[in-house]
C-alpha cells in the first residue's frame, strides 16, 4: 500500500518540479529583449525589423514556458486528488478489514471459551 502510494506522490514530486522551473522559460524573454536592443544598438537605428524578430522569439518563449508550467501545475492538481482519494479508499478499506478480523477474533475467543 505505502509502495504504490511513494510511487503516486513521486509523479506529484515530479509535476511540481516540472512547475515550479517551467517560469525559466520567462529567461527567452529576457535573451529576446537584450537580442533585440543589441541589434538597435548595432544598426544606431530603431527601426521595427530590428526588433521585431527577437521580440517575437521572445514572446514565443514566454507562451512555450506559460504553457508547460500550468499544464504541469494542472495535472500536479488532478493528481494530487487522485492520490488523496486513492489513499481515503485504501485507508478505508484497511479499517474495514481491521475491524472483521477483530470481530472473528473475538467471536473464536469466545467459541473457545464457551467451550471450556
Amino acid at each position: 500500500m505505502l509502495h504504490s502510494q511513494r510511487r503516486l506522490e513521486f509523479g506529484q514530486v515530479l509535476l511540481a518540479a516540472v512547475g515550479s522551473t517551467a517560469p525559466v522559460g520567462l529567461l527567452g524573454t529576457v535573451w529576446g529583449i537584450y537580442h533585440a536592443l543589441s541589434s538597435i544598438a548595432a544598426s544606431g537605428q530603431a527601426m521595427i525589423e530590428n526588433v521585431a524578430g527577437p521580440m517575437g522569439e521572445a514572446l514565443i518563449m514566454t507562451a512555450f514556458s506559460l504553457v508547460v508550467a500550468i499544464s504541469a501545475v494542472l495535472a500536479y492538481n488532478v493528481l494530487g486528488r487522485y492520490v488523496r482519494q486513492i489513499s481515503e479508499e485504501l485507508d478505508g478499506f484497511a479499517h474495514d478489514l481491521h475491524a472483521t478480523c477483530a470481530a472473528r477474533r473475538s467471536r473464536e475467543r469466545a467459541r473457545w471459551h464457551s467451550a471450556d
